[in-house]
């Protein structure tokens, strides 16, 4: 019989419909699998094309960690159901995968009508390419895209049109516990202004024993390398997209990094324990022990991850430091929602979405959580200007009383920079990074020769996806924020 794990796959398509029963015997054979097997799988087949988008009812598919740090949306849920029948599932989706949606669109059908948990620079242009997901535009409320930040805006278009709603906004940030920083005998209140500082900083604390770990971070390109590069340049991406790790910003990072590998916990370079190894990553449980001091990451994750101390209040956040003479970048992204092609309810999808992301509860509960049903906050941000405006006129409770260091943290959009999407997702990191580690970890002594490694093996993934050679010609320079 076929390995284990193409047989799961094999189950999971025909169970979702998404084989007819002509491929589940044709494939099923060449599998090993039996023929009373393959008659129940023929069956759980037609039952899944029967589970297809209707129109009548929203059916919304949700990445399944948006479900469980944001209880409110089930209340959003009851609320929009009054008025539309609503239907609100978990997505088959881990790693950032998306196959299952393509699957279905190349059958022209959609179990969903919409996906909420789409990233732009690692899904969007994908999804685009493949016919699996349309525009928004036709459906928007009026004024809503003039209501966005025109770097998000940006960030959700592909060839004019706008493909993810934004949800939630994260952006890389500095954070500490201002306690073991006092104990250090450093300003608890001083964010490290430059690298060296923040690396100095973090030695000290190290080095007297304030805590364990001078700082921790996580190993995925897009949650430090890439930052840490825009804190030195954003003229980082080749005219393909393809961010280019032989620049000398991204050479001059993986450096940084090195230092601050020498500070870390030890299995700082390991994948996570779930959703295919992007979460549940070492840095989340060490800055949560309060075993690591300083920390580089979405401001969502030690807002967390505090939030189990004795003491969140302790907390203290501030925007990445830079490299002297450096562009003081860093990197943005928003989580949202795509649009099914081959969906039914397209006009109620888009109701929905605005009634969702501008829904109080949500942000109130997202800024400080519930003390009473002990959830902490989570620290994932609206987009719209308006919203914020408004709450810089009358700050609601949640802002005034609970979380005071939201409107800094939204202010660092000016000085971020989003990703730059390719067509080769999450896998374009998932090649190089095996590679630019080794660096960190003293397999290879040059950061240039580790980085080197690591293009080439995106370049040969380009190759794979697309056909095309990649070039290192650069993108024009834009501006952080922009």
């Amino acid at each position: 019989m076929a390995p284990n794990t193409q047989v799961q796959s094999f189950f999971q398509e025909a169970l979702s419909g998404t084989v007819n029963r002509r491929e589940i015997f044709k494939r099923g054979a060449a599998l090993g699998l039996g023929a009373t097997v393959l008659a129940a799988l023929a069956q759980a087949s037609l039952r899944g094309e029967a589970l297809a988008s209707k129109e009548g009812t929203l059916t919304v598919t949700y990445y399944d960690w948006i479900l469980n740090l944001h209880p409110p949306i089930t209340d959003v849920n009851k609320d929009f159901g009054k008025t539309f029948p609503i239907n609100a599932q978990t997505a088959p989706t881990a790693d950032f995968g998306f196959d299952r949606f393509v699957a279905e669109a190349k059958k022209q059908m959609s179990t969903w009508d919409m996906y909420i948990g789409a990233t732009p620079f690692l899904e969007m242009d994908q999804l685009v390419a493949s016919g699996t997901i349309e525009p928004w535009d036709p459906y928007l409320p009026q004024g809503l895209l003039d209501d966005l930040p025109a770097s998000i805006r940006t960030e959700g278009t592909s060839g004019g049109k706008f493909y993810v709603w934004p949800f939630f906004f994260d952006i890389i940030v500095q954070a500490w516990n201002h306690d073991q920083v006092a104990k250090a005998g450093l300003d608890p209140e001083k964010a490290p202004a430059t690298w060296d500082e923040f690396l100095a900083n973090a030695k000290k604390v190290k080095d007297s024993g304030a805590a364990q770990f001078g700082c921790t971070y996580d190993f995925h390109d897009w949650r430090s390398l890439i930052p840490i590069t825009h804190s030195i340049s954003t003229n980082v991406y080749t005219e393909d997209g393809i961010f280019l790790y032989t620049s000398d910003a991204a050479v001059a990072a993986l450096e940084i990094m090195k230092q601050m590998f020498e500070l870390a916990n030890p299995d700082v370079n390991q994948e996570g324990t779930t959703d295919g190894g992007v979460n549940g990553t070492p840095d989340e449980s060490v800055f949560a022990a309060q075993q690591a001091c300083y920390y580089v990451k979405y401001q969502n994750a030690p807002l967390r991850f505090a939030g189990t101390w004795p003491d969140p209040s302790k907390l203290r956040l501030g925007p990445l430091p830079v490299k002297e003479a450096g562009a003081g970048g860093t990197v943005f992204w928003d989580t949202g929602a795509v649009l099914f092609k081959y969906g039914q309810n397209k006009q109620q999808a888009a109701k929905y979405m605005n009634m969702l992301t501008h829904d109080q509860r949500i942000w109130a509960h997202s800024f400080v959580g519930d003390k009473a049903k002990q959830e902490t906050a989570v620290g994932q941000m609206p987009v719209y200007k308006s919203l914020w405006a408004e709450w810089a006129k009358t700050p609601p409770d949640f802002i005034a009383k609970g979380a005071t260091w939201a409107p800094s943290v939204w202010a660092g959009l000016e000085r971020a920079k989003a990703i730059d999407p390719t067509i080769m997702s999450v896998k374009q990191f998932n090649v190089a990074r095996p590679e630019w580690v080794k660096y960190l970890t003293g397999d290879v002594k040059d950061a240039k020769t580790a980085l080197t490694s690591a293009l080439n093996a995106v370049f040969a993934e380009w190759k794979k996806e697309t056909g095309k050679t990649a070039t290192t010609v650069l993108m024009p320079a834009s501006k952080p924020g922009t």
